[in-house]
């Protein structure tokens, strides 16, 4: 769902692509403390650090502070680990990905989606990890998305190639004190009733979304996606996002999706200058009050807590009926480990212990505003009810209850969101594209890029 940030006022760009993998096991650098399982061969015992310094080196996304706040923690507990941490936008770790992969393997990385990175052995099996550390016990839905077949495809099923820092999930965020100038005391509980609020917005003067949809990150592809969560199931859209043989996004119910979607755009629900717009300009504007809805991620939540405290508001996207279910992009901010990572076992370590240990638990919760991944009685940490953050987390425990959740669009294939959604919605805006021919022309893109796997 993605992608996400948020140093301050400006944010940096993020998205919440997803990945999951599948690649030959290497063997351990001099470094590893422990003997390296093969995906064939289970662990004697749990992977550890060690007591020897080690140095870990990392490839994470800009602006995103939840793995450095995690990584500088895990670092006091453990004195003999370091980190070595690069960072770039994730626009440019999508297209970093292979060769850094291959060139300079990392020990832990954020990973775009990941199908052509599993077929290409350059992530690390994990599935002897999981053995190892019970990962397998954990609710089947926390790594189903991480499951790929052999080759890389399909996705959802096979073996474990990647673990999230935590479950993130798109809504609706909303400016409470704009809320009121329009009478908006709670979430619209339809899509008709949200067509409403945005009406009364405009009719006020003030903007009706702000959305990032410039650059190489179509931000329209948070509405829309959420629009085809109004309209129709999920299961198919994960079908296609898995690469399902037979899978289609053409479908009739996404076209009256995209078709919602293309009406906000021609009543001017969005901002003018909406495709020259980057993430960090559309969070800036939001804390700074410019606009009614922002269609966002709960990893602004710990963010806006702070930024705007009190005068935030979080909805899940409503159902076109009135008393249907509820769905949203939901899905593991997800890490890996290099094929030929030098201290594989201490990263598999570090994964494990930001599911289970209670300090790095409150740190994703506090600055990550998700519910981190982990056992299903694991702890976790109080939140003031007050708060976005105790708002998302509620709203997560609504979308496993109606089974809502959805990978993003954006992770079907490597390149499907820089060069098909993102060119195709950005045409959209500027009038140079239907809806009809928007679906038609990922899902020819989409069809093109899996025959070239």
């Amino acid at each position: 769902m993605a992608r996400r940030v948020r140093p301050g006022r400006s944010g940096a760009a993020l998205m919440i692509a997803l990945g999951t993998l599948a690649a030959a096991c290497a063997a351990p650098g001099n470094n590893s403390p422990q003997p390296q399982a093969t995906s064939a061969s289970p662990m004697s015992a749990a992977p550890a650090c060690g007591s020897a310094p080690i140095t870990m080196n990392g490839y994470f996304e800009t602006g995103f502070p939840l793995p450095k706040a995690l990584t500088a923690e895990f670092t006091k507990q453990h004195p003999n680990v370091t980190w070595n941490i690069r960072e770039d936008q994730f626009a440019v770790i999508t297209q970093n990905a292979p060769r850094v992969l291959a060139d300079n393997p990392p020990d832990l990385m954020r990973l775009p989606q990941v199908s052509e990175l599993v077929k290409d052995n350059l992530l690390k099996n994990l599935d002897s990890y999981a053995a190892a550390f019970g990962w397998d016990k954990w609710p089947a839905s926390q790594l189903e998305q991480l499951r790929l077949g052999q080759g890389g495809r399909p996705r959802g099923e096979g073996s474990l190639y990647a673990l999230g820092l935590n479950m993130s999930m798109t809504g609706l965020f909303y400016n409470t004190k704009l809320a009121a100038q329009i009478g908006m005391s709670t979430p619209p509980a339809t899509l008709a009733e949200l067509d409403q609020a945005l009406e009364k917005a405009k009719k006020a003067g003030i903007t009706p979304i702000l959305q990032f949809n410039g650059g190489a990150t179509g931000g329209l592809a948070f509405p829309l996606q959420n629009l085809m969560a109004s309209y129709g199931p999920t299961a198919p859209i994960n079908d296609w996002i898995f690469q399902k043989p037979g899978a289609t996004i053409d479908t009739p119910s996404n076209l009256q999706a995209v078709q919602h979607l293309e009406k906000w755009i021609k009543a001017g629900y969005f901002q003018k200058d909406v495709n020259a717009v980057d993430y960090a300009t559309m969070m800036s504007r939001f804390i700074d009050g410019q606009g009614l809805f922002m269609f966002n991620g709960d990893w602004e939540s710990g963010n806006l807590d702070k930024q705007m405290a009190g005068e935030v508001g979080f909805s899940l996207m409503p159902p076109a009926q009135q008393g249907g279910k509820v769905a949203a992009m939901s899905a593991p901010l997800t890490f890996g480990i290099a094929a030929n990572a030098k201290n594989a076992d201490c990263a598999a370590f570090f994964l494990n212990w930001v599911a289970t240990d209670k300090r790095a638990r409150e740190i994703g919760v506090e600055i990550g505003g998700s519910r981190p991944v982990g056992p299903a009685d694991a702890y976790m940490p109080d939140v003031s009810s007050d708060t976005v953050t105790a708002s998302t987390l509620a709203a997560g425990a609504d979308i496993a209850k109606d089974d809502g959740a959805m990978d993003f669009i954006a992770n079907a294939t490597g390149a499907i969101y820089a060069k098909s959604w993102t060119p195709n919605l950005q045409k959209l805006v500027a009038g140079q594209q239907t809806p009809e021919g928007l679906l038609k022309a990922v899902q020819s893109d989409y069809a093109g890029q899996l025959e070239g796997n």
